[in-house]
């Protein structure tokens, strides 16, 4: 490698299921949510649901409740709810902090892009440290969220770099669309899902498995498998 020129960018985290292990705790929270309503959440629920947005979550669990409440209801207690459940427990994903620090430590701009309201970023980074990352982006943050590509755009925008020459994380089939649809680099470790790989796409079963090498040799041959 040549410089940072040869170099992503920037490179964007997003953070349930990716940068946090986040999945599990979720599902707990959707269990609680509409047990009291007399729905069993079962975990081809929660794969329907992979990936938000939380008020299509908020809207299905009005629909299995029997139309109890609404949708908007629906959506807000499960965000509280996860909120409370996230204060007190933050796992992290392998391999996901160690790389991201690395990535620092090169001088690589980093940043959290998250579909998940504010409120619940503030909750992991509550425990992980508001310094892990020099901004966070959340639902609240932008006009439409993932699928849409807004996010990485705004992310981009804030680095003062290209998004064409930014990487990826993401673990949704959701997240996966928003990252395609903005013209950046993806590096998909899939929850749940499974993921194609193409022109500008890979996929990886951990993040365990990369350095900030092997992203650099990647950068510079991303027609080849990881």
């Amino acid at each position: 490698m040549n410089g940072m020129s040869s170099f992503f960018e920037a490179v964007f985290f997003d953070m349930d299921g990716l940068l946090v292990d986040s999945e599990p705790e979720w599902f707990l929270s959707e269990i609680e949510v509409t047990a009291y309503y007399g729905y069993t959440w079962l975990p081809e629920d929660q794969v329907a649901c992979l990936g938000g947005p939380l008020t299509r979550v908020g809207q299905y669990m009005f629909d299995k409740c029997g139309q109890q409440q609404s949708p908007e209801y629906f959506t807000q207690t499960l965000i509280d709810t996860q909120v409370a459940r996230m204060r007190s427990k933050t796992p992290t994903m392998p391999g996901a902090i160690s790389l991201l620090k690395e990535l620092q430590d090169h001088g690589v701009k980093t940043a959290l892009v998250s579909a998940s309201p504010r409120n619940i970023v503030d909750a992991v980074l509550d425990n992980l440290g508001h310094d892990l990352f020099p901004f966070s982006i959340s639902s609240d943050d932008v006009t439409q969220t993932k699928p849409n590509p807004e996010c990485y755009e705004k992310a981009a925008q804030m680095c003062g770099v290209e998004i064409s020459n930014c990487l990826v994380f993401e673990d949704s089939l959701t997240g996966m669309k928003a990252a395609k649809a903005s013209g950046a680099f993806l590096i998909g470790v899939p929850h749940l899902v499974s993921m194609e790989e193409s022109e500008k796409v890979r996929v990886i079963k951990s993040l365990e498995q990369l350095s900030f090498a092997k992203l650099a040799n990647l950068r510079s041959t991303f027609s080849t498998a990881i």
